[in-house]
């Protein structure tokens, strides 16, 4: 691993083991910068419908450049192992959620840490995208052991496809994603639960605000089970200062006291420290809101219309009415865009408004 890498992204074939949502979508994003792909899954069928997607070739691979696991945190650790043993001259990473346990029981040189800060709350190949990476963080989390060139390679693909590439120890990983993606997933989770016995009337009023908080409770069941068991100790840490605040909370409601709009501004604080799109620093936005008939055609006319007005998306989501083939839909752009957009999109013939 001395001599320098050269100028392609990868110099040599891919081998991805585990095609789920990830692993798919690392090989569709490596397929589309020409790279070598080949595909390996215990499931026949998720092999199978990887393969058929375009993400790469399920025959096998004798020298890979680079073995990407893509398995359950619970599996990784062995895989890697046999990666490493298989392939003794590849550099070898992994994609779980994860770090503190799989860095410690893993210290060849040739293994780099890793996790893309990118999901869905559908899970498998089906749902993979090669641009499941664009703007999103990528931890790199190498030990003191880990060779130099290893890390670069594994730093220059996460890049290559996409994604902004943070790295960091194991520690400092684990403590960040139980706050960032743990925590807030078994939130969710809770909020969704309490639905579970609502009167099916008290449901027909909810909105995009409560699709917005549980939406990724969703997600696969025992894929979350073993991420929460990997990272037990932060996440409960992390609990405990949520109970506690939640017991405040509790409290302020029940006494009809002004403390709670100090929760409030804590919770907007909060929303405006979270980084923009490719991790740039957090940046004062607009919203414009459009009227958009439910029909075939309508959000292409739309998303043509906001580009001929020289004005970039920076973040949307569509909330139907109830009961009428009509949306309205939520358009994020930067603040000194916002009456630009808005007096364009009038002129176009669009009901928006601020």
């Amino acid at each position: 691993m001395s001599a320098p890498l050269p100028d392609a992204v990868v110099p040599g074939p891919v081998l991805v083991i585990g095609c789920g949502l990830i692993g798919t979508s690392v090989a569709l994003a490596l397929r589309d910068l020409d790279v070598p792909v080949h595909l390996r899954d215990a499931s026949a069928s998720h092999l199978e419908i990887a393969a058929s997607v375009g993400a790469g070739s399920p025959d096998p691979v004798e020298s890979p450049a680079l073995v990407v696991v893509a398995v359950p945190p619970a599996a990784v650790v062995e895989t890697v192992r046999s990666a490493l043993a298989e392939f003794p001259q590849a550099v070898v990473t992994d994609v779980a959620s994860v770090k503190g346990s799989i860095c410690a029981e893993v210290t060849d040189p040739r293994f780099v840490g890793g996790h893309p800060m990118a999901g869905k709350e559908r899970s498998g190949p089906m749902a993979a995208s090669g641009l499941l990476f664009e703007g999103r963080a990528w931890a790199v989390v190498p030990t003191e052991g880990t060779d130099p060139d290893a890390v670069a390679l594994v730093e220059r693909v996460a890049t290559s496809v996409g994604a902004v590439v943070r790295r960091m120890d194991a520690a400092s990983h684990d403590r960040a994603v139980a706050l960032v993606s743990h925590v807030p997933h078994l939130v969710s989770s809770l909020t969704a639960g309490l639905l579970t016995e609502a009167p099916t009337d008290d449901l027909a009023l909810a909105g995009q605000g409560l699709r917005d908080v549980i939406r990724i409770a969703g997600s696969d069941r025992g894929l979350w089970v073993d991420i929460i068991g990997s990272n037990a100790g932060q996440v409960g840490d992390i609990l405990d200062d949520l109970a506690a605040r939640l017991d405040d909370l509790r409290a302020a409601v029940r006494a009809g006291d002004g403390s709670v709009a100090e929760h409030l501004d804590r919770g907007r604080d909060g929303v405006s420290r979270v980084p923009g799109k490719h991790g740039e620093q957090p940046t004062a936005l607009g919203v414009v809101f459009v009227s958009i008939d439910d029909t075939p055609g309508e959000l292409s006319r739309l998303f043509s219309d906001i580009g001929a007005a020289g004005v970039n998306i920076e973040d949307m989501r569509i909330d139907h009415e109830l009961g009428r083939l009509v949306g309205v839909v939520e358009v994020v752009v930067q603040a000194a865009a916002a009456d630009v957009l808005h007096t364009a999109l009038i002129e176009r013939g669009w009901a928006a408004f601020r």
